[in-house]
């Protein structure tokens, strides 16, 4: 997993509640079990026309917000099933950061194992955000994990929360397993202690 640094991004606006799972990766593509290539299938429904074609209407099509990294959303992002296709596709796309007012717990957490900083602001905070946003489409936003900061260029300095640990694995670029792993010579060592002392839960070389 990529470590989540202090980046300037131009930032996308979904301003649309209760973004479920299945409209953020559709059941349909649902048939792979490696993390890559869901990004092209993000928001099918939303994104392409019927013949297949982008759809002008979508809001991520809009060439302003080409290669945007983070998505500014509207409340209750990401409720529905708890497929983690969902934060997968997310990520697959380029997006490394969503700020709402409120994630559904099962998304929220989904995001920090897989390299996606999810951030709660207030309604108002969201707004203004929004706003700057659609007056100035394709400005960048910088989101600084280090210091719990966002900044735009209107002048927004916006703090926020982050559980420590989920910010220390995001900043080391850790996943579950990678945290785990940092512990490999202890667990080892655990191993061999537990092998000597009860040898016949072990099988023989």
């Amino acid at each position: 997993m990529e470590a989540y640094k202090k980046h300037s991004s131009v930032a996308a606006v979904m301003n649309r509640s209760n973004v479920d799972t299945d409209q953020i990766i559709p059941k349909q593509f649902l048939k792979k079990v490696e993390r890559s290539g869901f990004g092209v299938h993000l928001f099918h429904d939303w994104r392409y026309l019927e013949d297949g074609s982008d759809n002008p209407e979508f809001e991520l099509n809009r060439p302003e917000f080409k290669g945007a990294k983070i998505l500014v959303a509207g409340d209750n992002f990401g409720c529905g099933s708890s497929r983690e296709h969902a934060p997968w596709s997310i990520a697959d796309y380029g997006f490394n950061t969503i700020i709402s007012t409120s994630f559904a717990d099962i998304f929220f957490n989904n995001c920090f194992k897989n390299g996606i900083l999810p951030i709660k602001v207030d309604t108002d905070t969201l707004k203004a955000l929004m706003d700057e946003v659609e007056a100035n489409p394709g400005i960048e936003i910088t989101v600084d994990l280090a210091s719990q900061q966002i900044s735009s260029p209107g002048g927004q300095a916006i703090s926020f929360d982050v559980d420590p640990f989920r910010k220390d694995t995001l900043l080391k670029g850790l996943d579950d397993i990678g945290w785990t792993l940092q512990f490999e010579d202890k667990i080892s060592e655990y191993e061999v202690q537990h092998r000597q002392q009860l040898p016949w839960l072990w099988p023989s070389a």
